[in-house]
């Protein structure tokens, strides 16, 4: 379980300043974070890491994260925004 500051310091941490991450990772910390799995909450801590201009070309999907774990946090995110 994520305690309450923990949430907080990846709410703050989400906030990426560029808009177009903004509105994708806030609402997925806020309303989806908590009930991952560890190992998918380890991979957006992960996915935090990364700069902001990779992020940008993962989320638009301009370009794939060589990485497995960044690809399927990108994906999870991706998979809730958009319809099937």
């Amino acid at each position: 379980m994520v305690d309450t500051t923990e949430l907080n310091r990846l709410f703050w941490h989400s906030r990426r300043g560029m808009l177009e991450l903004d509105v994708l990772l806030v609402p997925f910390v806020r309303e989806v974070f908590a009930t991952l799995e560890e190992d998918d909450q380890e991979r957006y801590r992960k996915l935090l890491t990364c700069e902001d201009q990779d992020m940008f070309g993962w989320f638009m999907q301009r370009e794939v994260p060589e990485d497995p774990d960044l690809k399927r946090i990108v994906d999870m995110i991706l998979d809730r925004v958009q319809p099937k």
